[in-house]
């Protein structure tokens, strides 16, 4: 659709230029993202545009830059087949399997359900969006979906990747290596491959967690970890026993869980049976947390009277808890910006080296400990 074709009364490129003060091909050059205009210019041309409120042809546009100005956004999951998972397996949204149908419907809503997906969606959008740029969503739980998205990338309709994996079996970010396609992930990978990638110090994290529990008084301190075929779950369960060690706590009561509330009721169900005796608890996300609360509440145990709960991420969960929840902040709205960041500046300079990004982990202390 050129102007010519536009709907009568819209915005065109000649409109902009008069409020601008420039010319067509000055909007246009500017419009469709060339670099060599002057800023002062840029920024006249920019504000022509929102007061005209002009709207590019993306069509047209798309064949100038060879850019489809959308970034997919892949949720990727642990490589089983439906038909082939176990009648009781699933992908858990931050973790490993963890029950549910194991179909893609399962996937999805175990994502949803998961406050961590939302705080990236928020983070990049708030990066793409004043860029006029927007993210595609996509799930890759299975062999023929991350087949489907590495062609959607090769035939252009998105010009890069932000990948967030499951699972540290996921092979969607080797694929995506081995085919030259621009992507960045969110989190190390479990085995390296050349794409950059954002992640939090983790291990600095549950040292935090340690330190404070040790710091109210606990001496009768458990653990609930996350998945540990998981990069994240056992890099906090590393920090955390480390640094328990060096204060002269060499056992650590440990129960894994699966990154969901319902997994922390159950490790704090067995870890109560086991240790009853136990006054601190770290948990290797909020959502676990939130659940051991529940427990704990349940076995008539005060909190943090009788026993101190630290969480990690700082989600929506750690509000919800009761008291509110102390925990280990990871900024993951911050990362997911940054992780965009990185793809945007891949796609400007596909010959430019990959990186990594880390992020440092910030105690919140509420009432729970």
């Amino acid at each position: 659709m050129t102007d010519d074709q536009r709907p009568a009364g819209a915005p065109t490129l000649e409109d902009v230029a008069r409020a601008a003060g420039v010319s067509r091909a000055t909007v246009s050059r500017v419009v469709n993202g060339v670099r060599n205009v002057d800023p002062v210019i840029q920024e006249a041309v920019r504000q022509a545009v929102s007061v005209t409120g002009y709207t590019p042809n993306r069509a047209a546009r798309s064949l100038v830059t060879r850019r489809a100005d959308a970034i997919a956004l892949v949720v990727s999951g642990a490589g089983v087949e439906p038909e082939a998972a176990r009648g009781d397996s699933g992908t858990g949204a931050s973790g490993k399997e963890d029950g549910g149908s194991g179909g893609s419907g399962s996937f999805t809503a175990q994502v949803f359900a998961d406050p961590f997906f939302g705080r990236v969606v928020t983070g990049v959008v708030d990066y793409l969006r004043p860029r006029g740029m927007h993210p595609v969503l996509m799930f890759a739980e299975t062999s023929r979906a991350r087949e489907e998205v590495v062609a959607y990338l090769r035939q252009g309709s998105a010009d890069g990747a932000l990948v967030v994996s499951t699972h540290a079996e996921d092979p969607l970010p080797a694929l995506i290596a081995d085919a030259g396609l621009a992507a960045v992930l969110f989190a190390r990978p479990a085995r390296p491959v050349p794409v950059s990638y954002v992640d939090l110090a983790h291990q600095d994290g549950a040292r935090l967690a340690a330190e404070h529990l040790l710091g109210r008084g606990c001496r009768r301190i458990a653990t609930i970890s996350g998945p540990l075929d998981v990069p994240a779950g056992e890099a906090r369960l590393t920090g955390f026993r480390d640094t328990m060690a060096r204060h002269g706590h060499p056992y650590i009561p440990i129960a894994e869980g699966q990154f969901t509330q319902e997994s922390g009721e159950s490790a704090m169900e067995r870890l109560l049976a086991e240790h009853p005796d136990l006054d601190g608890v770290f948990a290797a996300n909020d959502l676990m947390a939130l659940g051991a609360c529940h427990v704990l509440r349940e076995h008539g145990r005060s909190i943090p009277g009788d026993v101190a709960v630290v969480g990690f991420d700082d989600s929506s969960a750690a509000l919800a808890c009761r008291p509110p929840l102390t925990t280990v902040r990871q900024p993951v709205e911050g990362m997911a910006a940054e992780m965009t960041r990185l793809l945007l500046d891949r796609l400007a300079r596909p010959d430019g080296p990959v990186t990594s990004v880390i992020f440092e982990p910030e105690l919140v202390v509420r009432g729970s400990a």
